[in-house]
């Protein structure tokens, strides 16, 4: 009997403007077009990752919020959005996410409310990418608990490569004190630009350096236009335009995830 694992993965930057989001959407996108069951999970209080898949909030709708601050009285199915596309869903989030933090401060167990919730829903995807804020809060202290790999989007920017290293501690520290089983995938190079030199030189150091030479993707995000243009309208780019760039690079990446297997 094949009892293969969902694969739950973080796509974790405490740094904003990187392209997590973006990869978000679109990774999970590219997955679907490829026959996996994905479930994308807005756990950011922004909300772009629902609203970069067409969806626009309704006040009826149950959200991540409910999800974490909720007790246990509402279902999970209940939260799943089916998105225009086949084997695509989500669960959106709301503003009010941003309150979460303070409502559950003396709550026991609050930092596992998101993996409780998800828990009778997971056996029903391939695949749950988790969309996380740009800072470490309890927010993204519940991705990491329910996570099983992380997948790191860097900006080919100097700046973005090196706040890698305070990213790694932080991951590594949820491994040895929160949960054991999360373990970092890869890391993948964004925002590439070849005309630049800034951009070719951040390349060569994440792929020369021993703490991450070995986790970094062969795929490379290149800088492209088309990708805002499709968050614009609430498609990702592998629906919107299948021949650009961003929707080769994503889904590239998408079988270089599925090979990892």
């Amino acid at each position: 009997m094949d009892t293969k694992q969902t694969r739950v993965v973080a796509i974790v930057n405490e740094k904003g403007g990187v392209g997590k989001t973006v990869t978000v959407i679109n990774l999970g996108a590219a997955l679907s077009r490829k026959g996996q069951k994905v479930l994308v999970v807005d756990m950011d209080p922004q909300f772009n990752a629902t609203k970069g898949l067409g969806v626009e909030i309704d006040e009826k709708m149950l959200t991540t919020y409910d999800l974490i601050t909720d007790d246990k009285s509402i279902s999970p199915e209940d939260s799943i959005l089916h998105t225009k596309w086949t084997g695509l869903d989500l669960i959106p989030s709301h503003v009010d996410l941003a309150g979460a933090e303070i409502e559950l401060i003396d709550e026991e167990g609050r930092e596992n409310r998101l993996a409780e919730a998800l828990e009778s829903i997971t056996a029903g995807y391939d695949f749950i990418i988790l969309d996380t804020p740009p800072s470490l809060s309890l927010l993204t202290v519940n991705v990491f608990v329910c996570a099983n790999e992380v997948i790191v989007p860097c900006q080919t920017h100097p700046y973005a490569f090196g706040a890698l290293e305070q990213l790694f501690d932080t991951i590594n520290t949820v491994k040895e004190e929160i949960n054991p089983d999360i373990n970092i995938t890869g890391i993948v190079a964004t925002f590439f630009d070849k005309r630049t030199r800034i951009s070719p030189r951040i390349m060569e150091q994440l792929k020369n350096d021993d703490r991450y030479k070995d986790l970094l993707f062969d795929t490379v995000i290149r800088v492209n236009t088309t990708i805002a243009e499709s968050a614009d309208v609430g498609k990702p780019v592998v629906f919107f335009r299948q021949s650009s760039y961003g929707a080769c690079d994503y889904s590239n990446l998408a079988e270089e995830l599925l090979a990892q297997d």
